[in-house]
């Protein structure tokens, strides 16, 4: 571990292809004025600006970054697009009845399929790979799990299948697995690959995008920053885990760590013992761990539990279990060094549940698209740009619109529950027992 870079994988891959990549763009230069403000160049602020140029190339957009574009969220994810969301399928239920979960997991899934797509024709270079994923069960308790997940996945009309331990095999050859699920609405990117390529495109549409410029203050018809005002009409705050500038009671979104780690190009002989020969990607009966296979042949591990403070020691520790996991999903690779190990900040609601709107006073935002926020950063685009532009459509009446989660407690309070919450999670049973026959 003490050799394994804790830059971001997917950063450094950016500055081996090109070493002036991550250099800023200019900062705002004094006092400005523009129709619409982003604030923020992660995914979902990009794709805002993208889908607003897209609906009206006259806009005057303008994106505001307080460090690089990739430098968030973004540049130190998981490289997942998927249609899942950190909030369970049988909460979109109860808190928006069945038709209006329905609806939105149908735009996630098309949203999938818009990454995919947006970026071919725009020629971003991110590699994107459409390969489904496979949730894995190991033991009794996790078969379980998984067949109640796929009868709510059916009850949302998501295409997931169960699967056998044979046929888990034909998608990746992990030990121990009593069953699987299998959901072809996932695919592999470079996240930050995705990002910078949007910036370009935002940028060659006539958009502008400043960096090391700082938001401070949001406000109706104008944005303060550390390098000057702009006037405007809409502004997007789409700031992910950093700084509230959104009016409103309470703490929305908290920041939660998550860890990745990832190993060297892996031999063909390697692979063959792995499996993911379609790019597939992987994740435990709780979603919490996660694999991918890179586009350069890397295989990387993600813990999605979320650390509630990024320490070095608590990444070191995390990233210690993931290289554990590794070589107990895949014998062969015990062992394998890491070149990387590096944590990712998201802001994550109290109910786990993403959210966007348009206020009546042209301040638009979205918060808490977590673990789980390429496809929906790109929905999130979409909808809001639909929303400050007045097209209307199917977009801007989905329940995610205007939905309010509660605010977090004050952190002494939070802290403490989340530590209860690590103690109980590491004195659950985990008790390994032979493979039965695979359900069907």
């Amino acid at each position: 571990m003490a050799t394994a870079r804790t830059h971001p994988l997917w950063l450094d891959q950016i500055l081996d292809d090109d070493p002036a990549a991550l250099r800023p763009l200019e900062p705002l230069d004094g006092d400005d004025q523009a129709d619409v403000v982003v604030v923020g160049a992660g995914l979902a602020g990009l794709w805002t600006a993208y889908y607003l140029l897209e609906a009206d190339p006259s806009l005057d957009v303008l994106v505001v970054e307080a460090d690089v574009t990739g430098a968030g969220a973004t540049g130190h994810g998981s490289g997942w697009c998927s249609a899942d969301l950190d909030v369970p399928g049988d909460a979109l239920v109860r808190l928006h009845g069945l038709a209006g979960a329905r609806a939105l997991r149908a735009a996630l899934r098309d949203a999938v399929v818009e990454v995919g797509g947006a970026a071919a024709a725009e020629q971003v270079d991110c590699g994107f790979a459409y390969g489904g994923s496979v949730r894995l069960a190991r033991t009794p308790a996790e078969v379980e799990r998984i067949a109640t997940h796929v009868q709510v996945a059916a009850d949302l009309e998501d295409d997931v299948h169960l699967l056998a331990p044979a046929e888990v095999a034909e998608h990746v050859r992990a030990t121990g697995v009593l069953a699987g699920a299998y959901s072809a609405d996932c695919a592999r990117v470079q996240p930050a690959a995705l990002a910078l390529g949007l910036r370009d495109v935002v940028l060659s549409r006539g958009g502008r995008v400043v960096e090391r410029t700082r938001a401070v203050r949001v406000s109706p018809r104008a944005v303060a920053t550390d390098r000057g005002i702009v006037r405007t009409r809409w502004t997007v705050v789409a700031t992910g885990a950093g700084a509230s500038l959104t009016p409103g009671p309470g703490r929305s979104v908290v920041a939660r760590h998550g860890v990745a780690v990832a190993t060297a190009p892996l031999t063909s002989a390697q692979w063959d013992t792995v499996g993911l020969a379609r790019s597939q990607t992987f994740v435990d009966a709780d979603a919490r761990v996660r694999g991918e296979r890179t586009a350069d042949g890397r295989l990387v591990l993600v813990d999605v539990r979320g650390l509630a403070t990024a320490s070095r020691a608590g990444v070191d520790r995390a990233a210690t279990a993931l290289h554990a996991t590794l070589g107990e999903l895949f014998p062969d690779l015990a062992g394998t060094p890491l070149t990387h190990a590096w944590s990712a900040t998201v802001g994550v609601a109290r109910d786990a549940h993403p959210s966007l709107g348009l206020d009546d006073d042209g301040i638009g935002w979205v918060r808490g698209l977590g673990f789980d926020g390429v496809a929906a950063a790109n929905l999130a685009g979409r909808t809001l740009a639909d929303l400050v532009t007045g097209a209307g459509g199917p977009h801007v009446r989905l329940p995610w619109v205007g939905h309010r989660s509660p605010a977090w407690p004050p952190a002494p309070v939070r802290l403490l529950g989340n530590a209860v919450a690590r103690v109980s999670a590491a004195r659950a049973p985990r008790a390994r027992v032979p493979a039965p026959t695979a359900p069907r």
